[in-house]
């Protein structure tokens, strides 16, 4: 290119961006700003939280806003006007410095990698999602009635305040309506509604009869040592059943697995001979006896939804194992296991209990 054409470029540049800028100047344009669509709404308004576990809801539809938005909670109020004040108590809540993987060593070692934060037991993040923190518990935030009657005067509403800077929106009445703690799952043994027993689903005004927790799988080779039939759970028959309970005297973080029979004796835990113990939980310093298994453990359990040898899908997975010689000389794989989870520190219990038949052991 020759340079006389060089030069010329070098004006045409220049007069388009002086021209361009005096038009911007003329005419005076405005910036670039957000947009914020005023049908940007919550699918879900009416959430219902069950106490004492982190509850996080996402249902915002954000119709093309602008990104990033803040969000903030406002007008809390009962639905007879009162201004709504519990919903923002602040307490200690458990906050990763550090990633959990599940390969730690030592309860101390998983307690370095997270803190306690004091902050509200509810909150709108900057994504939109309403979090109901696990400190929330039934003695810092009333739950729904026990007689099941939800009146209009005692439920709690509030309004989501949206802003880029394109412009707000207030997107009105969400209703939180909290159920009770249930301190573990599953918890089928509960009445969500008192925090009793839960009625027989086959005989609800029995109240001689509950209904309970099962086992979240179990094998056609765990058979009765009375009936030599399979053991086995349904609507009518519940042949082994599972109580998850606290126990008196440990130290405040410890988890027991005991198994029970028929006539509620307690069975030696190494009669389940090819159970895994050491891979079993999360847990550390193993006590084994004839009563029970007991590890030291981190609550919540699973302490987050990280997937790891004990745990996945937000389920800490226990599995539980026996042979015995069966017919032909062909030794028969027994099993039997649970999905759960525990909530609230303590000293828990995890109890098996094989209420119609002892299970056949053999040699």
């Amino acid at each position: 290119m020759k340079l006389s054409n060089k030069i010329k470029l070098f004006f045409v540049f220049i007069s388009s961006y002086g021209f361009a800028t005096s038009c911007s100047e003329i005419y005076d344009l405005p910036e670039d700003r957000d947009f914020m669509s005023q049908n940007i709404d919550y699918i879900n308004k009416i959430i219902e939280p069950i106490l004492g576990r982190n509850n996080i809801f996402t249902s915002l539809s954000a119709d093309n806003s602008t990104l990033p938005m803040t969000f903030e909670i406002v007008n809390a109020r009962y639905g007879d006007g009162r201004p709504v004040t519990d919903l923002f108590t602040k307490a200690n809540t458990y906050e990763w410095i550090t990633e959990y993987d599940g390969k730690e060593k030592s309860l101390a070692e998983i307690e370095a990698k997270r803190k306690l934060v004091e902050k509200p037991i509810f909150e709108v993040d900057s994504n939109g999602r309403l979090i109901l923190w696990a400190s929330a518990t039934n003695a810092l935030l009333t739950p729904r009635p026990v007689d099941t009657v939800l009146k209009t005067q005692d439920i709690r509403f509030f309004d989501i305040k949206v802003q880029n800077s394109g412009g707000t929106k207030i997107i009105k009445d969400f209703q939180i309506i909290p159920w009770r703690q249930r301190n573990y799952y599953p918890d089928t043994d509960i009445n969500p509604y008192t925090g009793g027993k839960a009625p027989d689903p086959q005989r609800p005004k029995d109240t001689t009869r509950q209904d309970y927790i099962i086992p979240s799988y179990i094998n056609d080779k765990v058979i009765g040592e009375r009936t030599q039939l399979r053991l086995e759970n349904n609507n009518i028959k519940k042949d082994v059943v599972v109580y998850i309970r606290p126990f008196t005297g440990g130290k405040g973080n410890s988890l027991r697995f005991k198994f029970m029979d028929r006539e509620g004796n307690f069975i030696n835990p190494l009669k389940f001979n090819e159970t895994k113990w050491d891979l079993l939980v999360h847990g550390f310093n193993k006590v084994i006896n004839p009563e029970y298994v007991q590890y030291d453990v981190a609550y919540p359990i699973p302490l987050n939804s990280v997937k790891t040898d004990y745990a996945e899908s937000g389920n800490a997975k226990v599995k539980f194992a026996y042979t015995r010689l069966g017919f032909g000389g062909v030794r028969d794989w027994a099993e039997f296991g649970l999905d759960f989870r525990i909530y609230k520190k303590g000293d828990w219990e995890i109890v098996f209990h094989f209420r119609n038949d002892n299970p056949k052991f053999g040699g």
